[in-house]
């Protein structure tokens, strides 16, 4: 790891409590990663090389996660230029810059411009929010990580349909009240959900994450995993 990272003013350097000692570099002006990309890394079937991209990539969490893993290389879309800025920087600072390459580009335009088929997986933690559901937040960088604004999830499942090979898998974290939205829409696009997951506060409580892998141009087949509970008597277990 290089120790001569530079942080601008209000960036600090977080750990990401990998066993290879991993850090990323965060700022409260910007939104930082939360559970919801830690279960995703977790939960996605990736391949063991060849190739794949986090779109929505926001600081890169989610490939620099993925890189303890797999060898495959890792592409990363994110459309802000702050978070894209961060997240090259963090990949150079863990010394992944050879694994991971952050692409500062609209995902629509990615998935047009890089071709059909490209490559074997796929993982996004998009906007969960339309635009017309609640308030948006005054922070333009919280506000576009939150809310549907530069791309809907029509926009992502066709993005992820066009990326990923036949017989990839695309795996994606979003909220359980949209579940009917995000199956409709992976199914407008050939992407066939294989495996859910729901993600529970505590035992007692509701889902509020749900995580969803599809397969492109795959058979109907779906399985119901197991829910993870993040607390157990109040002290969090995953």
């Amino acid at each position: 790891m290089s120790e001569s990272v530079i942080l601008a003013s209000n960036e600090r350097l977080d750990d990401l409590m990998t066993e290879n000692g991993l850090k990323i570099i965060q700022s409260r002006e910007v939104f930082s990663f939360s559970l919801d990309a830690v279960l995703l890394s977790r939960f996605a079937n990736i391949p063991k090389r060849g190739k794949m991209i986090d779109l929505c990539t926001g600081n890169g969490v989610i490939p620099m996660l993925l890189s303890t893993r797999t060898k495959a290389h890792i592409d990363a879309v994110e459309i802000q230029p702050r978070l894209a800025d961060m997240a090259r920087r963090s990949i150079e600072m863990n010394g992944l810059q050879n694994q991971i390459r952050i692409i500062e580009q609209d995902l629509r335009l990615y998935a047009k411009e890089a071709g059909n088929g490209v490559y074997d997986a796929v993982t996004v933690n998009p906007p969960y929010m339309p635009v017309t559901a609640g308030d948006q937040n005054e922070n333009e960088h919280y506000a576009i990580a939150r809310h549907e604004i530069h791309c809907t999830l029509n926009d992502v499942m066709q993005a992820s349909a066009r990326l990923v090979r036949p017989g990839g898998k695309v795996a994606m974290v979003h909220r359980p009240s949209r579940l009917l939205d995000i199956v409709e829409t992976m199914r407008k696009w050939k992407l066939e959900p294989k495996r859910v997951q729901f993600v529970h506060p505590h035992a007692n409580a509701e889902a509020n994450m749900i995580l969803i892998e599809a397969m492109r141009d795959g058979k109907p087949d779906i399985k119901l995993l197991p829910p993870i509970m993040v607390y157990e008597n109040g002290v969090q277990i995953v």
